[in-house]
C-alpha cells in the first residue's frame, strides 16, 4: 500500500467521515505554478456492464468529449464489470505524460458510486502517485441540457407513432435506475415534474429498474388504471443495457395486458449532442474550480430520516469482488484511505 502524501488532510472533519474537510487549493500537494503547468487529461469514470452494447456506447459518449475537447487525452475506466478498470484508466492518462487528470463520473446522478465507491479509487491512486493530482467534477444531475436532451428523446417516439394523441391525453411514466440513496431517487421525481409541465402531459409517474420502489411493472399497471389513451415510457438512463432491456420488455408485458392502451418506448439519452455539452461543462467546471455538488440531502453528510446511521460512514470502495471482466483484481490494497475527494472540490479525512 503506497504512503498518502504528507500534505493529504488526515483530520477528522466536523461531520465525520465524509463531511467537511479542507479545500483541495489550501492542501494541494504540488505548487499551485507547478500544477498549473502540467499536462491535463480528461478521465471518464463508468460503471461497468456485461452488456457490451453498453460498453460500446459509453465509449461513443466519451468519443464525443474527447471530439469537443481535442487538446486533451481522455481515457476511460470502470468500477467492475469491465475493462479498463479505474486505476487503468488513470495509468493510461499517466503514461501519456499526463499530471493533472479532471475526472467525470459517467453517470446521471449522485448516489454510492459517485459519492463513495469513486473517490475512494481516484484517492487511492493519488496516494500510490505522488506527483499525479486529480480532480473529481460532479454528477450529470438535473440540468437543462438533459431536460432538453430527454425531450427530444420523448418527441422522437411521439413522431413515430402511428396515431395521433395528443398530450393532455398522455400519460408520461419516467424510470430510473434505482438506488438505496433517497437523494438521487428524489431527483427522478424532479425529472418527471420538469417533463410533465414543460411538455404539457397529462400526467406523469415515475418507476425504477430495481432497488426502488415502485418497480416498473408495478408503476405501468398503476398508469394503466388512470384512463389516459397513451403512455410512454422513458428510461431515464445514459446507456442500453440489462436494466433498460429489462424495462422495454416489462413494457411489452404490460401493454399485452391492456390492448386498448398505446404504449410507447421512449429511447435512453445517449450520445445525444446536448449530453455531451453538458459532460464538456462539468470538465470545465473542475477545470475552473467550480464543480458545486448539492450536498443539502446527502445521506453522508447529514442525518436524513430513515437513513440517520449513514451519516459520516466511513468511505471505501465496494467493487472488488467484480473489478474488471468480472473476476478478483489485487493489484492495489483494499484498506480504506482516509483521504476523501468530493465533486465539490473538498478533502475530507
Amino acid at each position: 500500500m503506497g504512503a498518502a502524501p504528507p500534505s493529504v488532510n488526515l483530520e477528522p472533519c466536523r461531520f465525520g467521515g465524509l463531511g467537511g474537510g479542507t479545500s483541495m487549493s489550501e492542501f494541494g500537494r504540488i505548487p499551485a505554478g507547478e500544477y498549473l503547468e502540467r499536462p491535463i487529461g480528461i478521465m471518464v469514470c463508468g460503471h461497468g456492464s456485461r452488456d457490451e452494447g453498453a460498453m460500446t456506447e459509453f465509449r461513443l459518449v466519451a468519443a464525443g468529449i474527447s471530439a469537443r475537447l481535442p487538446d486533451y487525452p481522455v481515457e476511460t475506466g470502470y468500477l467492475e464489470f469491465a475493462r479498463p478498470i479505474i486505476r487503468e484508466g488513470l495509468s493510461a492518462l499517466v503514461a501519456r505524460g499526463v499530471r493533472r487528470i479532471l475526472a467525470v463520473p459517467g453517470m446521471l446522478f449522485a448516489a454510492t458510486h459517485v459519492k463513495n465507491d469513486l473517490p475512494w479509487e481516484l484517492n487511492s491512486f493519488m496516494a500510490d502517485h505522488p506527483g499525479v493530482e486529480i480532480r473529481f467534477g460532479r454528477d450529470l444531475g438535473i440540468d437543462p441540457q438533459l431536460l432538453e436532451a430527454a425531450r427530444d428523446r420523448i418527441a422522437e417516439t411521439e413522431a413515430r407513432a402511428p396515431t395521433k394523441v395528443e398530450r393532455k391525453d398522455t400519460l408520461l411514466v419516467v424510470v430510473g435506475r434505482g438506488t438505496n440513496d433517497p437523494d438521487a431517487n428524489s431527483n427522478i421525481a424532479k425529472v418527471a415534474r420538469m417533463l410533465w409541465e414543460g411538455m404539457g402531459f397529462g400526467w406523469a409517474e415515475i418507476a425504477f429498474s430495481g432497488v426502488a420502489f415502485p418497480r416498473v411493472d408495478e408503476g405501468l399497471e398503476r398508469a394503466a388504471r388512470l384512463g389516459f389513451r397513451r403512455i410512454i415510457v422513458f428510461p431515464y438512463f445514459l446507456f442500453t443495457g440489462i436494466l433498460v432491456n429489462r424495462i422495454y420488455d416489462q413494457t411489452r408485458r404490460v401493454a399485452a395486458l391492456h390492448p386498448d392502451l398505446e404504449f410507447l418506448e421512449a429511447p435512453y439519452l445517449r450520445d445525444h449532442p446536448l449530453v455531451l455539452d453538458a459532460f464538456v461543462e462539468r470538465v470545465r467546471e473542475i477545470e475552473d474550480g467550480t464543480p458545486a455538488m448539492n450536498c443539502q440531502l446527502c445521506k453522508y453528510r447529514r442525518q436524513i430520516i430513515g437513513y440517520e446511521r449513514e451519516a459520516g460512514a466511513v468511505q471505501e470502495g465496494h467493487h472488488h469482488h467484480v473489478v474488471g471482466a468480472n473476476h478478483h483484481h489485487h493489484d492495489h490494497s483494499h484498506t480504506p484511505r482516509p483521504f476523501v475527494a468530493r465533486p465539490d472540490g473538498v478533502e475530507e479525512g
